[in-house]
């Protein structure tokens, strides 16, 4: 262990190779310790609706108004800060719209440029200056860091200030300027973004989505049930290919496969418009219809049934395929009496909605037809060799697991699987049973060989694992006994519709199941908290997202439209900031357009879930242990040179 000390220490005099930097280094590290919080944002459950999400990135769930009301508090109008808040949301919209209205507009962008230096001031003081300084666009960078830190030195610092800004103005850079202050407010009003699961789904723009949180500064993700979904298929998994496409197909939402992954669909829709040319698909129209007409309507809704079909044959094959996944009650296309259009399940008969289906040998109704094998064939090339898909997938496993401890919060994405007493339910995996944190880690290891493992066998089962946590029953994502997505297209009895949940949701009010949860994964204390996504919150009902006198905080509120109706609101978001805890209930948005001409934030109710006592530092956080662990290592590296253990590089 001592020749290990002394090898690392080698290693970090390298770094810092004399009493003077590493002396510096240490100040440095301590002034970080004593520096307010950074800011994080919680956001869940956004199912492809990217305008929304958009708008709450940029806003920061009230973030950016919260700094601008503490910066001008009664100094400036209400309606000012209001504009002053949707210019920094949108500086090139909302400046292209100035410019047609305002009559003395040099005026406007100096009082516009003096608002944004103090709100930037105000979003960089929680920051070191260094920090700051990699938030800054290149092109600005000087001008920023001038007009944002002060000079005491100056004596007469409104015209050292003036002099900037009236050359800005006279060389024409003003909106190109102001545009830069918006996006480095924007960039530091949130320190860190967690997204807790479900970025894909039914809205139209997951990719969208994908393509911003790329490009943000600092990200981590939770998968959610339908994420995963998206990562069995773009491993090639073929009951996922089939889900993904069929749930496009039943919003009407093709466009994000053919569109914004390139991905061919065309032999798919000459199969399914040539084999149900006949056959209205009455039980597979379109929860949002396309835009296009009543051709492409009618064309969608046979591609939605011929790729239903070809999921539940693929899905059949799988559980055969993985017994242990006990998924074979799911299995229902041999359990069709095909003569006379009925089904029967648990010992009940009942009669199908549609009994048309050309394409099943009732004899091995599992087998697909030389036609979908080749469709699947193809489509399984598609999903596995598009660039974008597969960018996207990788940023998914690079910043994404499935669940995550951070700054005592438990993270994650659906539940703990739990037994009917509330006792973490085991789970046999591949003959490996575990349970809680145990759970987790090994369906994530899956997932990953699904992608990565050199091993045919090992990579198999790990793409069949990512369809097996979209809907198996001891899935943390899924916590329900039955997907019952058969039920729903083709029986009217709205009882075999039913989903039975995981108990896990029954304790949700318990502290002693909770604590129990919190304990398994590495939490104790009065600071620590689940936060939650996946089941929306029914407000209208008078369900609060606050569980447990506020040791479970399930944030989901229905960012889809889909859910709105049933929750009524359009989404909850989580700040973290060195305040406390803040919880947001939004209303719909209505659209980017709205937000720039009408200057129409989303409405947000906030709640102060918990405030702190004393306000808290870098040093109370996660980040602040790893400073304080490199302070230490700092400090026995001084030791070292001072006792000649090590020699300075001077």
């Amino acid at each position: 262990m001592r020749d290990l000390e002394e090898r690392y220490l080698k290693r970090l005099s390298e770094l810092y190779p004399t009493i003077a930097k590493a002396s510096t280094e240490i100040i440095n590290l301590q002034a970080i310790l004593n520096l307010p919080k950074g800011t994080e944002h919680f956001l869940t459950d956004i199912h492809g609706e990217y305008e929304a999400f958009s708008h709450v990135l940029k806003n920061g769930s009230g973030s950016v108004k919260r700094k601008i009301e503490d910066v001008f508090g009664n100094t400036v109008s209400s309606r000012d800060k209001q504009a002053l808040a949707t210019l920094i949301y949108y500086p090139r919209e909302k400046m292209e719209r100035i410019r047609k209205t305002e009559e003395n507009l040099e005026d406007w962008y100096k009082i516009t440029l003096y608002r944004l230096i103090e709100v930037c001031k105000s979003a960089a003081s929680k920051y070191t200056r260094s920090k700051v300084r990699k938030a800054l666009p290149e092109e600005f960078s000087y001008v920023i860091e001038e007009l944002i830190t002060e000079k005491p030195e100056l004596t007469d610092k409104e015209s050292y200030y003036s002099s900037i800004i009236s050359t800005i103005i006279r060389l024409g850079r003003a909106e190109k300027c102001i545009t830069a202050f918006s996006r480095v407010i924007q960039r530091l009003t949130v320190d860190h973004l967690h997204i807790l699961g479900d970025i894909y789904d039914r809205g139209p723009g997951p990719h969208i989505i994908m393509d911003k949180l790329m490009d943000y500064h600092s990200v981590d993700i939770q998968w959610g049930n339908h994420d995963v979904l998206w990562m069995g298929a773009a491993a090639g998994q073929r009951a996922c290919i089939a889900n993904v496409i069929r749930i496009c197909a039943r919003y009407g939402n093709l466009d994000i496969l053919e569109d914004g992954y390139g991905i061919n669909l065309l032999p798919l829709a000459a199969f399914a418009m040539d084999t149900y040319r006949d056959d209205p698909c009455a039980c597979f129209a379109l929860k949002s219809p396309p835009a296009h007409g009543e051709g492409e309507r009618a064309m969608d809704m046979r591609m939605h049934k011929a790729i239903s079909i070809i999921q539940f044959k693929a899905e059949g094959q799988a559980s055969r395929r993985n017994p242990q996944f006990h998924l074979e009650h799911r299995d229902l296309l041999h359990k069709i009496d095909y003569q006379n259009g009925t089904i029967e399940l648990d010992g009940k008969i009942y009669e199908l909605l549609d009994k048309n289906f050309p394409t099943i040998d009732p004899k091995d109704p599992y087998q697909l037809s030389n036609e979908e094998e080749e469709i699947m064939e193809r489509l399984e090339q598609a999903f596995r060799n598009c660039g974008k898909l597969q960018d996207h997938m990788r940023f998914l496993l690079n910043k994404g697991s499935l669940y995550k401890v951070y700054n005592k919060n438990l993270l994650y994405h659906g539940c703990v699987p739990l037994m009917e007493d509330g006792q973490l339910k085991e789970a046999n995996i591949f003959g490996e049973k575990r349970k809680g944190a145990g759970l987790y880690r090994i369906l994530e290891e899956y997932v990953r060989k699904g992608f990565y493992a050199e091993d045919a066998d090992q990579r198999q089962r790990g793409r069949d694992m990512m369809w097996y946590i979209w809907q198996g029953q001891d899935s943390p994502l899924f916590g329900k006994d039955k997907m019952a997505t058969f039920e729903r297209y083709f029986l009217k009895d709205k009882e075999t519709h039913i989903e039975k949940k995981n108990p896990y949701y029954r304790y949700l009010e318990d502290p002693r199941v909770i604590d129990g949860i919190l304990k398994e994964f590495g939490l104790e204390g009065e600071e620590s908290h689940i936060i939650n996504g996946h089941v929306p919150v029914r407000l209208k009902d008078g369900e609060s997202p606050v569980k447990c006198d506020g040791k479970v905080l399930v944030i989901d509120g229905g960012f889809s439209k889909a859910y709105q109706k049933e929750t009524g609101i359009a989404g909850y978001t989580l700040i973290y900031n060195s305040y406390g805890l803040i919880l947001a209930a939004h209303e719909p948005f209505e659209s980017t357009e709205n937000a720039i001409e009408k200057e129409s934030d989303i409405h947000s109710d906030s709640i102060v879930v918990k405030k702190v006592m004393r306000r808290k530092k870098v040093g109370d956080t996660d980040i602040g242990t790893e400073l304080k662990a490199q302070i230490k290592d700092l400090e026995e590296l001084v030791k070292a040179y001072r006792s000649g253990r090590l020699t300075e590089k001077i």
